[in-house]
């Protein structure tokens, strides 16, 4: 029997992920349990279970009185001829483990036994599946579809099942059939909690970030730390923009996340069901960033404020359509990807426009440059000269031979003039 029990423990353990130390507290609780309902008590009642073979003795502790008709309990006291037969050290107040035997407890003490086991198993259970999938919340997990739960549907992960609600459903997938039952599916982990009828997991297919881990798992370079995705921008079933950034002057950020031919980039498109993905270049220089997130659209300009975090951006006039997008959505999605307000002209349109001509912000650094020009003039003018610096240049002194030397030169001068006379 002992080795029939360590086998099921074994098998619970790598099946169930239940810890066998678990295992061995139910079934201590449990023969308790059997203990209080086949006697009506248990609080004297004790249990050993010999954690490497499996054998199990139950006792009760009884204090030791002189005679029989002392004994006021049966269950609480016992007399000491009796205490003797069990110990012969044995002693009136003493402790005594009264060995019980369980092969004759009644057959609803054994069905309770049996039933506080199996709700520790299931509790056990309940809590590792939880604690499986809580270290996976925002991740991605794979699952497949089961059924369709009114509008919402239910997948399967596994060792639990998860719940895609209606609003986390891309549009375009659930008109299209996309997900049909038996089918394979990745989804992102919103949220897990813990219920009393197990994990309630939900999960999405719209969030960003599940092209955010779907480039992580595809890029080794994002996964060492060479490259970073710094934003993301996603419109579910129609495109997205994510901008990354190389850490390594050698390593190209867009080149390592789109692959060779576009292997990369193309199986994460197959994952989302054809969806489009742009991937651009970061910068720190908001005019540089709002002007790659506006890609493919060729940029004649970019007025960007960082304080105000809204930018001007002036396009060639055959390609304002392009740079804003079918029903906007390339302008939505830069403004997403870089945090600022975009403002798109064509260039015709940015002649009669104010903030969108060159000549609007060249005024401004003119004024600048004049104001600055005059502080300084004025500078020049308040300018001091030191007190001890004049006492030096007063008191220079000329060198005698220097002094010597001049008046030598001057009657040489004044000898050659009265001979030419």
């Amino acid at each position: 029997m002992s080795k029939e029990l360590m086998d099921a423990l074994d098998l619970l353990e790598k099946e169930k992920n239940i810890s066998k130390d678990s295992l061995f507290d139910a079934i201590e609780n449990s023969l308790v349990t059997a203990c209080k309902n086949n006697f009506g008590k248990a609080e004297n009642i004790r249990v050993e279970v010999d954690r490497e073979n499996c054998d199990f003795k139950c006792y009760a502790e009884k204090t030791v009185v002189e005679t029989a008709d002392d004994v006021m309990d049966p269950m609480l006291e016992i007399s000491l001829d009796d205490a003797k037969k069990i110990s012969k050290k044995s002693k009136v107040d003493d402790i005594v483990n009264v060995p019980l035997n369980s092969k004759e407890f009644g057959r609803i003490a054994t069905q309770n036994a049996k039933n506080v086991i199996l709700q520790k198993i299931r509790e056990e259970e309940r809590g590792a599946i939880y604690n499986e999938y809580y270290k996976k919340e925002h991740d991605i997990v794979t699952g497949v579809i089961q059924r369709y739960v009114g509008k919402n549907i239910s997948i399967n992960l596994g060792r639990a099942d998860a719940i895609l609600n209606e609003n986390e459903q891309v549009e375009s997938e659930a008109k299209s059939g996309f997900y049909k039952p038996t089918s394979r599916i990745r989804l992102y982990v919103l949220e897990v909690k813990n219920g009393s009828k197990g994990p309630r997991i939900l999960v999405s297919r719209t969030h960003p970030d599940l092209v955010k881990r779907l480039f992580e798992q595809e890029v080794a370079e994002i996964q060492d730390g060479t490259v970073e995705i710094k934003s993301i921008a996603r419109e579910a079933g129609s495109r997205t923009k994510i901008a990354v950034y190389s850490n390594n002057p050698n390593v190209d950020a867009v080149g390592a996340c789109v692959g060779v031919n576009g292997a990369r980039v193309n199986l994460i498109v197959d994952e989302l069901n054809g969806e489009k993905i742009d991937v651009i270049n970061w910068d720190e220089n908001p005019g540089n960033l709002i002007q790659n997130a506006l890609s493919p659209a060729k940029i004649v300009a970019v007025f960007a404020d960082p304080d105000e975090k809204s930018a001007k951006v002036v396009v060639p006039d055959y390609q304002l359509s392009l740079a804003i997008g079918k029903e906007g959505q390339n302008a939505r999605l830069a403004a997403r990807l870089t945090g600022y307000k975009i403002d798109i002209k064509s260039e015709t349109q940015a002649k009669d426009a104010p903030g969108f001509r060159m000549e609007d912000y060249l005024d401004d650094e003119e004024d600048y440059d004049e104001e600055y020009e005059e502080g300084e003039i004025e500078e020049v003018e308040e300018v001091e000269v030191d007190d001890a610096e004049i006492e030096e240049v007063e008191e220079v002194e000329v060198d005698d031979a220097e002094i010597e030397e001049a008046e030598d030169v001057e009657i040489e001068v004044e000898e050659d003039t009265d001979a030419e006379e």
